[in-house]
């Protein structure tokens, strides 16, 4: 019965270890991914989106690189945890877990270099308008482990960012054999354009919405 039971474990762990989107290994090794997905609907016109990551025990790096880049579009005026979203971003929602959750990490970047750092509190996991909708700010990310690197190539219409995550943020240092929940977009606007936004990302939500955590992928660090 003993026997049983393990191999009817091991067979459930084999099983879940198999049903991850993306399998990252440990640095210098990466898993590399690309997204031109339109949200909520198909938009051939999405720019292509390059994502690399690899963990350290420490540490979770995230390499950007934004191609098809036309307007480079951000305030200059903007500093930390200012709303870049509105501009141009590249964005990481990120959840230590494997269910859809209420609470998890957003990371924003833009071609000027500026971040976005906050634990969002979304119960309805909708961003439901009857809901609460909240954020907690990371109010000194250097301070506390961040790394950002950003680099413009503008004759080849790309930007470039490496960025690093203290795991420790997410009590997941030494992640190797656990399952996340993420998802990547991007935000591409222009002078002309602005306000409005063209939502491109790697999982589709289904609206014209980021916060929808149940589209989440599942990320699994090996």
């Amino acid at each position: 019965m003993v026997r049983l039971l393990s191999s009817l474990l091991l067979g459930a762990t084999a099983v879940f270890a198999h049903s991850a989107d993306l399998y990252v290994p440990a640095c210098p090794h990466t898993e590399t991914f690309t997204f031109n997905n339109g949200i909520p609907s198909v938009d051939p016109s999405c720019p292509l989106t390059q994502v690399s990551m690899c963990y350290t025990p420490t540490q979770l790096k995230l390499d950007f690189t934004a191609f098809n880049e036309t307007n480079f579009y951000f305030d200059p005026n903007q500093g930390t945890n200012g709303d870049i979203w509105e501009y141009e971003v590249v964005e990481a929602f990120i959840y230590k877990g494997n269910d859809d959750p209420q609470t998890y990490f957003e990371y924003e970047v833009n071609a000027n270099n500026v971040t976005y750092n906050a634990f969002v509190y979304n119960p309805s996991r909708v961003r439901a308008a009857d809901a609460p909708f909240d954020h907690a700010y990371v109010t000194d990310p250097f301070g506390d482990g961040f790394e950002v690197d950003t680099r413009l190539d503008k004759p080849n219409h790309v930007w470039r960012s490496s960025n690093v995550i203290p795991l420790a943020l997410f009590n997941g240092e030494n992640p190797r054999g656990s399952s996340w929940r993420m998802n990547f977009f991007r935000t591409v606007t222009s002078p002309s354009m602005y306000p409005n936004q063209q939502l491109c990302g790697w999982k589709n939500t289904g609206a014209a919405n980021f916060h929808i955590s149940g589209a989440f992928g599942v990320v699994r660090f090996v």
